[in-house]
């Protein structure tokens, strides 16, 4: 269903003011672990709008940014038909939060989320989150799963099942034919035909991530390791490069329609190996 253009300029300006408050609050709480600080770099896209990287290296979060973008023009012949409304017009507006986390600690896991408001003919939410241990803790994993089934619940039991299974699906390499990680959960194309309900979930989803992957790290960034840990880590976290490079969507999507290559490459982290 698509939105009346009323109901579109009100839930965009509302999603936006979602995602840059949901950045300064997760930026905030990562501080408040580390000893470092977030630098922020606004840009600007040729084609419109723009963003802010925001990227912090530090004694915990070795590599970790909150990026937000707000992003308007038309799409290349390219993506014309792709997405949901592009057949009669090219023209679309998006915008979103983007959080990848890289840690010194290889006992303390990886992390992305991301939530976005796509529009073209149509509108609709998308995103999720998910956890990349290294080393699991089962306990760690437990607690993410719970409290996102919690977020789902609140929201349609039937999300948590089906956003679960589309994250175990989608982050997966085939490759390797392994799962990038522990999963979490992915959705896309939201439009139940109630934006605001649509957007409460996306809310939702934010905060349950922003109460429970600080609790995680707190609890292990400071656990000893070993030098064969960290080797093992940089090892794995090559597999994360190549899910990003080779699969993610949103990556293509980023590069191909004149987004910040700098903010897009975020994502990968600063150090890995192949053995």
């Amino acid at each position: 269903m698509a939105d009346t253009g009323a109901d579109t300029g009100a839930i965009r300006d509302a999603a936006w003011a979602c995602f840059t408050d949901l950045r300064d609050r997760i930026c905030a709480a990562f501080e408040a672990l580390d000893t470092a600080r977030f630098a922020r770099t606004a840009w600007e896209r040729p084609g419109g709008g723009g963003g802010e990287m925001a990227v912090m290296r530090g004694s915990v979060f070795e590599k970790v940014g909150v990026n937000v973008s707000q992003v308007h023009g038309e799409l290349s012949d390219e993506f014309r038909g792709q997405l949901p409304g592009t057949v009669d017009s090219p023209a679309f507006f998006a915008c979103g939060i983007s959080l990848v986390a890289h840690m010194r600690n290889p006992l303390v896991p990886a992390v992305h989320m991301n939530l976005r408001r796509i529009e073209t003919g149509a509108g609709w939410f998308g995103g999720g989150t998910d956890l990349t241990p290294y080393f699991p803790f089962p306990e760690d994993v437990a607690l993410f799963h719970e409290r996102l089934k919690g977020a789902c619940d609140r929201h349609d039991p039937a999300y948590y099942p089906r956003f679960k299974a589309w994250c175990d699906k989608y982050f997966f390499l085939p490759h390797r034919n392994e799962p990038r990680g522990v999963g979490g959960i992915f959705f896309d194309n939201l439009d139940t035909g109630n934006p605001e309900a649509d957007l409460a979930f996306v809310r939702d989803v934010g905060e349950t991530f922003l109460a429970t992957y600080p609790e995680i790290v707190a609890r292990r960034r400071d656990l000893p390791h070993t030098p064969e840990q960290r080797e093992e880590q940089l090892v794995r976290r090559g597999r994360y490069v190549e899910f990003n490079l080779l699969y993610d969507r949103g990556t293509v999507f980023g590069l191909k329609t004149g987004g910040n290559v700098e903010a897009i490459l975020m994502s990968l982290p600063p150090e890995v190996k192949w053995p």
